[in-house]
C-alpha cells in the first residue's frame, strides 16, 4: 500500500483515551453547590441555561443541550465568541451558565468571565483546576485527561463524560446510576482502540483519492458531526466540513462525486432510519458513503452496541482513525501543529 503511518504524541494521545475516562471517572463528584444549583433549576428560580464553549468544547455540549431540553429546562447553545460580543443581555442572575474550556485560559472565556461579574452563576468543565475559570466559577467540575499535545482527543471525550454527569446531576438521575451507565465507556473505547493499526489501514485505502470529507449526523451525533470535521482540518490539514443529516439534503446533495466521502452517523433510534436512508441514497446516487453506527459495512466504522447516553463518547473514535489515516496518506505526522497553538489566546 505504500502507507507509512508516522506514531507521533496526537496518537499516542488517542491511544490513551481509556486512561483518561477511567480517571475522569474516579474523580466524578456532586459538590453541594452544584446540587443547591440543581435545585434552584428544579424549582424554576433559573430562567434559561446558556451552555457556552469554542472549537470541540462547545460542539461536546449538544448531548447536554438536548438532555436538559428534553427534561423541560430552557437551553441555549451559543459559542462563547458570539456570546461575549453580541448576547451579554443573557448575563444576569436568572441564567445559568454552563462554560467549557479544556484550558480554561482562552482568550473567549476569559472575557466571558470579565463582562459576567457573578451575574450569572457559573458551572465550568475544564481540564486544567488552577486556571482562571476553573478558581472564577461557582462550581468547577475538573476532567482528568492530563496533558495533551496538541488536537482535543482525550480533553473531549472526558468532557462528554463529564457533562453527561452534569446533566444527570441537573436532570435529577441518581449518581449510582450514571457512574454505572459511564463505566460502561471505558471497556468500549479500549476495545475499538486496540484495533487501531486495522482501522488506519482499512480507512487509508478506503479514502485514497478522496479531496473532501463530509461528516453528518443528527441529535447527539452532532457532537461528533462538528468535533470530528474541525480535528480532520486541525490533525491532517485536510478539508472536512459538517453539517446535519437534513442539512446535507438541502443542497450539499447536488456536490456528490467520486471525491467526496460523506460519513453519515446512524445515530440513536429516532432517526436512524432517516440517516441510513440517506446513506443509500448518496451511494445510489453514485457517491461515497459510509455509515458509522453498529450496522457499518466498514469494520474501521462500526461500533459495538451501547446505550445512547454513552454513544458520543464512542462516536468520534472512527473520526479520529480517519485523522490518522488521511495523514499517512498525505505522508504527514497527524496532529503536529504548524500554525495553530493548543490554546487560542488572541479574541
Amino acid at each position: 500500500m505504500g502507507l507509512e503511518i508516522i506514531e507521533g504524541r496526537y496518537l499516542q494521545d488517542i491511544r490513551d483515551q481509556p486512561s483518561a475516562l477511567r480517571d475522569t471517572l474516579g474523580g466524578l463528584e456532586r459538590p453541594s453547590r452544584l446540587m443547591q444549583l440543581a435545585d434552584t433549576l428544579s424549582h424554576g428560580d433559573m430562567q434559561r441555561l446558556v451552555l457556552t464553549g469554542m472549537g470541540s468544547s462547545f460542539h461536546a455540549l449538544h448531548p447536554l443541550y438536548l438532555q436538559l431540553i428534553s427534561s423541560g429546562f430552557g437551553s441555549m447553545m451559543v459559542e462563547t465568541s458570539e456570546l461575549v460580543q453580541y448576547q451579554t443581555r443573557l448575563l444576569d442572575s436568572k441564567t445559568l451558565l454552563v462554560a467549557v474550556s479544556q484550558s480554561g485560559q482562552s482568550a473567549e472565556v476569559l472575557r466571558l468571565l470579565e463582562l459576567n461579574r457573578n451575574a450569572s452563576p457559573v458551572i465550568a468543565v475544564t481540564n486544567t483546576p488552577d486556571s482562571t475559570l476553573a478558581k472564577r466559577a461557582q462550581v468547577s467540575l475538573v476532567t482528568r485527561a492530563g496533558s495533551e499535545y496538541s488536537v482535543s482527543c482525550k480533553t473531549y471525550v472526558t468532557t462528554l463524560m463529564m457533562l453527561k454527569w452534569l446533566g444527570d446531576a441537573l436532570c435529577g438521575t441518581s449518581a449510582e446510576q450514571s457512574r454505572h451507565e459511564l463505566e460502561g465507556s471505558v471497556f468500549l473505547v479500549s476495545s475499538y482502540l486496540s484495533n487501531w493499526k486495522s482501522h488506519v489501514e482499512e480507512l487509508a485505502s478506503r479514502m485514497r483519492g478522496i479531496s473532501d470529507l463530509l461528516v453528518v449526523g443528527r441529535g447527539a451525533s452532532l457532537a461528533a458531526v462538528g468535533a470530528g470535521a474541525l480535528i480532520t482540518k486541525e490533525s491532517a490539514h485536510f478539508h472536512a466540513e459538517g453539517m446535519s443529516s437534513a442539512a446535507f439534503r438541502h443542497g450539499p446533495f447536488e456536490m456528490l462525486s467520486p471525491k467526496i466521502f460523506v460519513a453519515v452517523f446512524s445515530g440513536d433510534d429516532k432517526t436512524r432510519a432517516l440517516n441510513q436512508r440517506l446513506c443509500r441514497d448518496i451511494q445510489e446516487s453514485g457517491g461515497n458513503a459510509e455509515l458509522i453506527g453498529e450496522d457499518s459495512g466498514l469494520r474501521s466504522f462500526r461500533l459495538e452496541e451501547y446505550g445512547s447516553n454513552i454513544r458520543p463518547i464512542l462516536e468520534i473514535l472512527p473520526l479520529q482513525m480517519v485523522t490518522i489515516a488521511l495523514a499517512a496518506l498525505a505522508g504527514r505526522e497527524a496532529g503536529k501543529f504548524e500554525r495553530a497553538t493548543k490554546v487560542t489566546t488572541i479574541e
